[in-house]
């Protein structure tokens, strides 16, 4: 294989060499069961509460308030099903919005089937939610709030401070899924007023499989799963003590450097942004050009079909996406994009790009050359750009 430019870092990250130094141990040297009481084991046990601390000083938590689980939608599900079964006898209503990751949505339409009532806030053309909305929305059996940190697909940040101060205002829950956010911009829990919040390893550099939910202490939290008493007998299984290891030394690594992550990839993307803007034509920025993540660049393309896009650049060596993982394969647009108020034939041109701390300006310089040739290629052969250029053929010649 050839030059490999990888841009799809919301997709997953690449797992860092300090990362996997620090899990190696708990594969081959200290692989005993954290649940069993021989010293020999308590090694692992120690290992995954250290872990713990980590990840809850990060974002201003009490070790007690962390739950390991294997992922970010595992975290979703609980959290929803949580606040949904436990507090159910307080009401049946759940807020969340139009452009939450499936996990979240397909949750809330499960729970729609079990008889609860939800609202899903629209958003503007950043894709932002109206505060005054969510508390016009809120009802006296409203229960919970679950709103994401950041888009997946388009990188725009919600106002999380505002709702979760209108949250804790009229006494609702609030979650925040913040697998794209946690690790990538400032988050605390308790400043932020946030009862719930997902993360997942893997999209700061971290292992794939390992994910955890805070849970406030004060929020009743039934077992996810029976069976033995790990995490405090809340979710039945063994420990995935090298996963766990390596979340936390990820975690850590990302608080840590988080600063000049910040600034550096926020440079790139703004570099990316104005090339394609000032070198594509039709070419639309999606999202918030201030409250975006920043290491995010997403764009729709007229004329252009994304599939075929990506795999031209796929081609060149150039691993993107046109927006969530989790739904690649799918033909009908974007859910995100149509709540934005992108029309499906644009919206369908769409193309995501994420950086990394490893991504470099002479790598973003090859994608854009490669992106206009893709793009002129791919117009030359469009029937629907032929009828433009000849329509404004005519129009030119009108006026």
């Amino acid at each position: 294989m050839g030059q490999l430019v990888y841009l799809d870092n919301a997709a997953t990250t690449q797992l860092h060499p300090d990362v996997w130094k620090e899990m190696t141990p708990y594969f081959t040297e200290f692989y005993g069961n954290p649940s069993s009481i021989y010293r020999f084991a308590q090694t692992s046990s120690q290992a995954v509460e250290n872990a713990r601390e980590e990840i809850a000083a990060m974002i201003g938590a009490k070790p007690s308030e962390i739950y390991f689980t294997g992922g970010g939608s595992e975290s979703d599900n609980w959290a929803l099903k949580i606040i949904a079964e436990t507090y159910r006898s307080k009401g049946n209503h759940i807020i969340t919005s139009s452009i939450e990751h499936h996990a979240v949505l397909h949750t809330c339409q499960y729970l729609e089937k079990q008889g609860f009532d939800v609202t899903y806030l629209s958003v503007n053309e950043q894709g932002i939610i109206d505060l005054d909305q969510l508390k016009q929305s809120i009802r006296p059996d409203t229960i919970l709030i679950s709103i994401m940190a950041a888009n997946n697909e388009i990188g725009t940040i919600q106002p999380i401070a505002g709702i979760g101060q209108i949250a804790k205002e009229f006494g609702v829950f609030f979650h925040t899924d913040a697998v794209q956010a946690f690790g990538h911009i400032p988050l605390n829990a308790e400043e932020m007023n946030i009862d719930l919040m997902s993360a997942s390893a893997h999209k700061i550099h971290g292992p794939k499989g390992v994910g955890f939910l805070y849970v406030r202490t004060s929020v009743k939290l039934p077992p996810l799963i029976h069976g033995g008493a790990q995490e405090r007998g809340k979710r039945a299984g063994t420990h995935n003590v090298p996963g766990i290891v390596g979340f936390a030394a990820a975690a850590k690594r990302a608080a840590d450097h988080m600063k000049e992550t910040i600034e550096y990839e926020s440079g790139l993307r703004d570099y990316l942004i104005e090339r394609i803007e000032n070198e594509i034509p039709f070419s639309v920025l999606n999202g918030d050009r201030i409250r975006r993540l920043p290491h995010h660049v997403h764009f729709c393309f007229r004329f252009i079909e994304g599939e075929s896009m990506l795999i031209l650049l796929d081609e060149a060596g150039i691993c993107a996406s046109s927006g969530s993982a989790c739904t690649s394969g799918s033909l009908d647009p974007s859910h995100v994009l149509l709540a934005i108020g992108r029309p499906h034939e644009l919206a369908h041109g769409s193309l995501r790009l994420t950086l990394s701390e490893q991504t470099t300006k002479e790598e973003l310089d090859y994608v854009v050359e490669e992106l206009k040739k893709t793009i002129q290629r791919l117009r030359s052969m469009s029937p629907l750009y032929e009828d433009y250029l000849k329509s404004a053929e005519r129009h030119k010649g009108i006026l």
